[in-house]
Order: C-alpha cells, then structure tokens, then sequence
C-alpha cells in the first residue's frame, strides 16, 4: 500500500512538471510570436519614433556631436524595447534598471545584431546537446549570458529562453527602425549622425 501511494505521489508529481514545463513552453511561444505581429511592431514605432523626436530635441537643445547623437538614438530604441516587453523579461528589466547598467549594456550589444546572437545561441545549443553540461557548454553560455543583458548567472534552459526572445525582440526593432530611416529620409528629417538601421 506504502508503494502505491509513494508511485502515485511520484506520477502526480511529474505530471505536475510537465504541466509546469508545457505552460512555460506555451509562454515563450507566444512572446516569440507576439514580436513578430503587425500591430506590437506599429506600437513599438509609434512610441520609437516619439522617443526618437525627444531625444533629437535634447540633443539640438545641448548641441550634442554626431556620435553622442546615434548613442541616444540607440539607447531610445533600446529603451523602448524594453518597455515593449512589459518588464517579462530578464533582458528588458536589466535595461531599464539603471543609466549606468543601459550605457554598458549598450557597448556591447550594439556591436551585435539578431543573426550573431543567433548564432551564438545555435552553437551553445549544439554544444549541449552533443556534450551535455560540460565546459565547453558552460564557456559557450558564459559567452551568451554576456550577450542578452542581465542573463549572466541564469541555468541555461532559461538562458536559451530568454535569448530566443531577446532575438525575436530585435529583429522587430531592426524591421521597425530601417521602416522609419526610410519615412524620415523621404521627408528629409531624420536625427543629424543618427544610422537608425545600424545593429552592428
């Protein structure tokens, strides 16, 4: 009788976990999905280009040089993604959480664009699956913790999920931003010394 109940409590248990583990699933998918619909990309530039026009007013205002200048247009962008995703994310609470965390940030992930982060994510899940959690896994995800923000010190399941989003989050801003260069280079006002479709 003892062993039944033990097994039964041990099913119900891992029954319990892939539910758990289904609804996680069901969550990434979904936010995967919702950086890719028309209308959050309409919203994300409505805001984006409003950040933009405000930052152009301060930077005209403090007759800012050309590189400071694509910084804060890089720093609105980034901003407002982060926003975007409602504080959800690791990734989107480690940009909002400080100016100074933000610059940082901002160094790094600047020289990067979706396709190298996806890339990194693909070899760091590759590694895993050959290797299981060897060093070789654990360099690949130091290297990929380094890449999303605030994802330094997180298992790498969680990583890899908040990579993927993080990947997805940018390529709607890439598509977003290089919308925008065009209307504000057809209408002949776009920030002085901003590259809007820069991500490298």
């Amino acid at each position: 009788m003892s062993n039944n109940m033990e097994s039964a409590t041990a099913a119900l248990g891992g029954e319990s976990r892939k539910r758990k583990r289904r609804k996680v699933d069901k969550v990434v998918v979904d936010d995967r999905n919702r950086w890719r619909s028309e209308s959050e990309e309409r919203i994300y530039s409505t805001k984006l280009l409003d950040a933009l026009r405000l930052a152009h007013r301060d930077d005209a205002a403090a007759s800012s040089s050309s590189a400071a200048n694509t910084r804060n247009v890089r720093a609105a962008a980034d901003r407002v993604l982060a926003v975007a995703a409602k504080g959800r994310t690791r990734w989107s609470r480690a940009i909002l959480k400080s100016r100074r965390l933000r610059s940082r940030i901002l160094k790094k992930v600047n020289k990067k664009n979706p396709n190298k982060l996806a890339a990194a994510a693909a070899a760091a899940t590759a590694s895993g699956s050959r290797l299981g959690q060897g060093p070789a896994v654990e360099q690949r995800a130091r290297v990929l913790g380094r890449l999303v923000p605030g994802c330094r010190k997180l298992s790498f399941p969680s990583l890899l999920e908040e990579t993927t989003d993080y990947i997805a989050a940018l390529e709607m801003q890439v598509r977003a931003m290089a919308t925008l260069a065009q209307l504000l280079a057809g209408a002949g006002v776009a920030p002085s010394g901003a590259n809007l479709t820069s991500t490298s």
